[in-house]
C-alpha cells in the first residue's frame, strides 16, 4: 500500500490559483475605463472550434475610454466582432480593415450595481474553491495520521497551518473584491 503524504507547499499553491483565478475574473469586468482584460472570458468561433480572443487578435488600450483590436487573419474579423457583440459585455465595436474600435461607454448606477453582484460571485466561487482546497488537505492529514506517519500533535498542528492558510487567502479574496468593488462604483 502506498504511503500517503502531506505537502503544504502543494496546499499553498492551489490556494494560491484559486485567489489568482479570482483576480483574472475581477480584471475582466468592466469599471468604466478601458482594460484589455475585459476581453478576455471572450471566445471566438474560428477555425471550426472555440478560441479565446487573445488567440486571434492583439488588444490595447490607446485611450483611457477605447480598446483597440488587432486581428491577425483578415477572415475572422466578422467571427471576432460577433462574438465582441454577443457578449454580455455591452460593447459595440466599431470596423475599420483589420482593426476593430470599441468604445468603452460610461457605466450607469444600475450596470454599476450588476457588475459588483458579478464580482460578489466570483468571490464566493473562489471563497468555495479555497475551501475545498482545505478539506482536501484536512482529508490527507486525517490519511496520514490513520497510516501512522502523524501524531495527534503533528495533526493539530497541520490542520492550524492549514486554518491559517484558509484564511489568508480568504482575506485576500475579501480585499481584491473591496478594491473593484470600490473602483466599479466610483464615477
Amino acid at each position: 500500500m502506498a504511503q500517503t503524504t502531506f505537502d503544504l507547499a502543494d496546499v499553498k499553491r492551489r490556494m494560491q490559483g484559486a485567489l489568482q483565478s479570482f483576480k483574472g475574473d475581477l480584471a475582466s469586468l468592466r469599471s468604466g475605463r478601458a482594460s484589455a482584460n475585459m476581453l478576455d472570458p471572450i471566445q471566438v468561433e474560428a477555425y471550426g472550434a472555440r478560441q479565446p480572443l487573445a488567440q486571434l487578435a492583439t488588444v490595447s488600450v490607446p485611450e483611457a475610454r477605447l480598446l483597440s483590436v488587432q486581428v491577425w487573419d483578415r477572415s475572422m474579423v466578422g467571427p471576432v466582432e460577433k462574438a465582441i457583440r454577443e457578449s454580455d459585455l455591452g460593447l459595440n465595436p466599431q470596423t475599420e480593415g483589420q482593426v476593430l474600435r470599441i468604445r468603452i461607454p460610461e457605466l450607469n448606477e444600475q450596470r454599476r450595481k450588476e457588475m459588483v453582484k458579478v464580482a460578489h460571485k466570483y468571490a464566493e466561487e473562489s471563497k468555495i474553491a479555497v475551501r475545498h482546497v482545505r478539506r482536501d488537505a484536512i482529508d490527507i492529514i486525517k490519511k496520514v495520521e490513520k497510516d501512522g506517519a502523524f501524531t495527534k500533535d503533528d495533526v493539530t498542528r497541520q490542520s492550524d497551518l492549514v486554518q491559517k492558510l484558509t484564511d489568508q487567502h480568504i482575506g485576500d479574496i475579501d480585499q481584491a473584491l473591496a478594491t473593484k468593488e470600490k473602483e466599479i462604483l466610483s464615477v
